[in-house]
C-alpha cells in the first residue's frame, strides 16, 4: 500500500533568515506547527526574543539567531557559534531581502552594493556554510530560497531587484548540483505579489495597485499564509527527489500577459 506523503518537520531543526516579518514570519511559524525547531533571525534582539515567545506560546520551539546579514564577512564566526550552541540546522531558509524601488538612471552604486549584499551575497556565504556544516556532521538537508517572479520579470523604476533575485535563482541550481549527492537538496520559491509589509506602498498605490490585481488571474494579492504549504513541501521528507527546482507560487501572474 501506498504510503501517505509526509509533510512532519519533527525532529528537524530550520533557520529562517529575516523571519521576524513578512513572509519569513509566516514559514516559521508554518515549520514550528509542523513540529520542527525554528531558528528566528533578526538584526534586532528584542524583536527576534518576541517571536521566539510568540511560537513557544503557540506550542513551538524556537530560538533565537541574531545577525545583521549585511555584516556577511561575521558570518562564518556568527554561523559556527550557533552550530555549536543549538546542533547544525537542517534546513536554511533564505529568506531575508530588502527591495530598493529606482528607476536605473537614479539608483546610485551604495544602493546597488546594499541590496545585492544583503539580497544576493548573504545567501550565497550563508547556504555554503550551512551545506558544509551539513556535510561535516554527516547528515542530510534542505536548503530553501525565496527568489521572486522578479527573477524572470522586470518592471521599469525596479531595476536592481530582478538582478539579486535572478542571482539566487541561479545559486538555487548551482548547490542543487554540487551538494545533491550528498543529500542536500537546494530548491525555490519564487513568490509573486503577496500583501506584505514590503508591499504595502505598492498594493496601496491608486494606479499601480489596481494593475497589479487586475494583472492576476485570481484577481487579488496573495494572503501571507499562502506560502506555507511550498514551503512545508519542500523542507519536508516528501520532497526527497526534488531538486534544483524554483516552485512559482503567484496565482499565475507570470503565465499572463
Amino acid at each position: 500500500m501506498l504510503k501517505t506523503p509526509d509533510f512532519s518537520l519533527e525532529d528537524k531543526t530550520a533557520l529562517i533568515t529575516g523571519s521576524t516579518q513578512g513572509l519569513g514570519l509566516v514559514i516559521a511559524r508554518a515549520y514550528a506547527a509542523s513540529g520542527a525547531r525554528v531558528i528566528i533571525n533578526s538584526r534586532h534582539a528584542e524583536r527576534a526574543a518576541e517571536v521566539v515567545a510568540m511560537l513557544r506560546g503557540e506550542g513551538g520551539q524556537a530560538e533565537a539567531f541574531v545577525h545583521d546579514l549585511a555584516d556577511v564577512r561575521g558570518l562564518e564566526q556568527r554561523y559556527a557559534r550557533l552550530c555549536q550552541s543549538t546542533g547544525v540546522p537542517d534546513i536554511l531558509v533564505n529568506n531575508v531581502g530588502i527591495r530598493i524601488r529606482k528607476p536605473m538612471s537614479e539608483a546610485t552604486l551604495d544602493d546597488v552594493v546594499q541590496l545585492i549584499n544583503i539580497d544576493l551575497i548573504a545567501a550565497v556565504e550563508l547556504s555554503r556554510l550551512a551545506a558544509q556544516a551539513m556535510v561535516a556532521a554527516g547528515r542530510a538537508g534542505r536548503i530553501l530560497t525565496l527568489t521572486s517572479i522578479a527573477g524572470e520579470l522586470a518592471r521599469a523604476g525596479d531595476a536592481i531587484y530582478p538582478v539579486a533575485k535572478q542571482g539566487l535563482a541561479g545559486l538555487v541550481r548551482a548547490l542543487a548540483v554540487e551538494y545533491g549527492g550528498q543529500g542536500i537538496t537546494s530548491n525555490g520559491i519564487a513568490p509573486g505579489t503577496f500583501a506584505t509589509e514590503t508591499n504595502a506602498a505598492l498594493a496601496a498605490d491608486p494606479v499601480k495597485g489596481p494593475v497589479v490585481v487586475g494583472r492576476n488571474p485570481l484577481g487579488r494579492w496573495a494572503r501571507p499564509d499562502e506560502i506555507a504549504g511550498a514551503a512545508v513541501f519542500l523542507a519536508s521528507p516528501s520532497a526527497s527527489y526534488v531538486n534544483g527546482h524554483i516552485l512559482v507560487v503567484d496565482g499565475g501572474f507570470s503565465v499572463t500577459f
